[in-house]
């Protein structure tokens, strides 16, 4: 009798305690930020932590079967994850899909009446698409034409939608992480240099053919966030004041639990954008030090598992999905304490958020697998992982 187990090793049990103990602070923060608006909404004021509950419980099952799933196998489903990505891209900007995807907040972005977020899923879909056709070309990604024109082309088209929907920040995360994957997948960097130059002029076209986006360049640039007559007539400067009152007020404990005030409606999306000034309110400049300090431990561990990885497959995607992670958690927090201008990102494993909630566990779950050792236990062993030897 036999049976073939994975068998985790120093990095990725890590990688499970510390994604856990994120999940059960994020729970909680949550809660403090979210219940005061749960109730001006007339719904319990536990209505978003529940639903960010069952987040994490169907999250929980993604991350199981994703870390006993073979990671290898995510190459060869690849273009299948892009192709449905790209259909569901286009539902949300196609003109007769307007009964099914309702503007909200000015924005077409979720399908399932608010349960779905496509470009979540189109950010899966770039960091395994990515590293399966680079592994593919080889040494052609050097050259670019045949090997680094297709990966602008589809990648571009994602961006392109997400631009319609409209969503900027998502439109750049896209390309972002295809320049990283790129640039360590063996990509020149004349090439980089270059694609560089041309998307600088389009970039600047499109934060300033979109208000809100140049309203937040230009509140950051001109530091309305602490200048109080004009945060006052500027609802961006004024957001991001409230988000550095909020940080700041903390001091070093912070102010305690649920004792936060910004929450309370001085600081809009409390429980989502800024969920971090709500961290730097209620537990202190220690609360947010902790914080980046379990992100960066994620990012070691992370890039650790890559570097040991089985193939170079995985070690591209275990790259690309610790990149994605934290980056997006540094940038949350930059923003909250005023040093990057407002982004729309939210704080994995901690803001509200069912979709990136599921997918972040996933990801982790595919990290932990890449992490994890494939071994074949014999006869009576077979049902004793403490008495289980390598094939």
């Amino acid at each position: 009798m036999t049976r073939i187990r994975w068998r985790m090793g120093v990095e990725a049990r890590a990688l499970v305690f510390v994604t856990s103990v994120l999940c059960a602070f994020g729970l909680a923060v949550l809660y403090s930020a979210s219940a005061f608006v749960a109730i001006g909404r007339g719904v319990p004021g536990s209505f978003y932590f529940l639903k960010q509950l069952s987040g994490v419980a169907v999250g929980a099952i993604g991350f199981a079967i994703a870390a006993k799933m073979d990671a290898e196998l995510w190459k060869k489903l690849a273009w299948p994850i892009m192709i449905v990505s790209l259909l569901l891209m286009l539902i949300t900007v196609l003109p007769f899909t307007e009964g099914l995807v309702p503007r909200k907040d000015g924005s077409r972005r979720f399908l399932l009446g608010g349960s779905m977020q496509p470009s979540e899923f189109a950010k899966f879909a770039v960091l395994v698409w990515t590293p399966m056709l680079l592994v593919k070309k080889g040494d052609a990604v050097r050259r670019l034409g045949k090997g680094l024109l297709p990966f602008i082309l589809v990648i571009g088209a994602l961006s392109v939608m997400a631009l319609k929907e409209p969503d900027l920040s998502v439109a750049m995360t896209f390309c972002l992480l295809m320049a990283v994957l790129l640039f360590v997948g063996g990509a020149r960097v004349a090439h980089f240099i270059f694609i560089g130059a041309l998307a600088l002029p389009l970039l600047a076209q499109q934060i300033q053919s979109r208000p809100y986006a140049s309203a937040r360049v230009l509140s950051f640039w001109n530091r309305e966030q602490s200048d109080t007559s004009k945060a006052k007539t500027n609802g961006i400067g004024d957001q991001q004041k409230q988000s550095l009152i909020a940080a700041g007020s903390g001091g070093i404990y912070g102010v305690g639990f649920g004792r936060g005030n910004q929450q309370r409606g001085w600081l809009p999306l409390a429980y989502n954008d800024f969920i971090a000034s709500v961290i730097g309110e209620e537990f202190g400049f220690l609360g947010i030090t902790g914080l980046t300090a379990a992100f960066a431990i994620y990012a070691w561990l992370g890039f650790r598992i890559a570097k040991h990885a089985r193939s170079p497959f995985t070690s591209l995607l275990a790259v690309g999905l610790t990149f994605t992670t934290v980056l997006t958690a540094f940038i949350h927090v930059g923003v909250a304490i005023g040093l990057l201008p407002n982004t729309g990102l939210t704080l994995p494993f901690v803001s509200y958020g069912r979709s990136n909630l599921v997918l972040t566990l996933v990801m982790t779950g595919i990290l932990v697998n890449v992490g994890s050792e494939r071994e074949r236990v014999y006869g009576e062993h077979a049902t004793d992982p403490l008495m289980a030897r390598t094939a």
